[in-house]
């Protein structure tokens, strides 16, 4: 059974154009969550949740940094998957990502 986030847990961006695209259903930490068709997954949770994980060395919130691919700081997990980089994967109806490794993540860069 999934939870809908509350708009006290969605981010602090907005969608400002584009609002015609089809909308899709995509998981954050187990939480339902709704993007757009051609969004990123950055996009997607950036307007959702207003970050996409904790940074390594410290408790600081990250939310990308280059947005082509290039810095490395927009890594996410998937919860059956890979490793992806949110500025450059499509969201995908149904997609299950998490913010934090899963348990059983052997760290390959995969």
């Amino acid at each position: 059974m999934s939870t809908v986030a509350s708009s006290a847990e969605q981010g602090r961006l907005i969608r400002l154009a584009e609002g015609n695209r089809a909308p899709l259903n995509f998981h954050l930490d187990g939480v339902e969550r709704q993007a757009m068709q051609g969004d990123s997954v950055l996009t997607a949770v950036l307007l959702s949740a207003g970050s996409l994980r904790s940074a390594e060395f410290g408790g600081e919130r990250r939310a990308g940094f280059c947005l082509m691919g290039a810095c490395q700081d927009c890594w996410m997990w998937q919860e059956d998957g890979p490793r992806l980089r949110a500025c450059s994967t499509p969201v995908r109806e149904g997609m299950r990502l998490l913010t934090d490794p899963p348990k059983t993540w052997p760290g390959d860069l995969s």
